[in-house]
């Protein structure tokens, strides 16, 4: 599969639409596709079922990219950011925004209250019983799941524009329980090559 040379870019960012076109140059392939694996893999892409998983983890996931994004940044260079013509997007521009708009509002909002209430844990109960019993748990869940469906519009973008099928059916959209007596099975097809 080849990569294309335009891709239609269209995210909703919850404060900011972006709506365009990008032609990627090869640095700008090569970080996508490094965000890409980052962002498909991860637990934060993943909705949490409500009696699975951490909240906490969830919230330390979506920080880690972060980082991560901005490794990709500096390791690329300025190539990846270069002024495009008739207002095209760029992958720094792309990345950027996807942090300061799709995820710091959610880590702004939840990180310091999950951390007010994990200061409330009794000795007794486990991390993830204490998370439960919050009565803003299904709220941040909520959150959760729309930033994780964020993500993986995202990630659908940096795939087409590495030239490489979609990954994302081997994500799970809803997170299996583990407690579960009944696993789910699904039939999934190799990616079209």
């Amino acid at each position: 599969m080849r990569p294309p040379n335009s891709v239609a870019v269209k995210l909703n960012l919850h404060f900011l639409e972006v709506s365009g076109t990008w032609k990627p140059n090869d640095a700008e392939r090569r970080a996508a596709w490094e965000l890409y694996v980052e962002i498909i893999t991860r637990v934060a892409a993943v909705p949490l079922a409500q009696s699975d998983g951490l909240l906490r983890e969830a919230l330390n996931s979506l920080h880690s990219l972060f980082q991560t994004t901005r490794d990709s940044l500096r390791r690329y260079g300025p190539a990846v950011a270069e002024p495009k013509p008739d207002g095209q997007y760029n992958f720094g521009f792309l990345a950027i925004a996807l942090l300061n708009f799709g995820i710091r509002p959610l880590l702004n909002r939840w990180h310091p209250a999950l951390e007010d209430w994990e200061a409330t844990r009794p000795i007794n109960q486990s991390r993830g019983e204490h998370e439960r019993v919050w009565d803003r748990a299904s709220l941040l869940r909520a959150d959760l799941t729309a930033t994780a469906e964020l993500l993986m519009s995202y990630a659908s973008t940096l795939a087409e524009v590495c030239g490489v099928p979609d990954l994302s059916d081997a994500v799970p959209r809803n997170s299996p329980s583990t407690n579960s007596p009944i696993a789910v099975r699904r039939t999934m097809s190799p990616p079209n090559l």
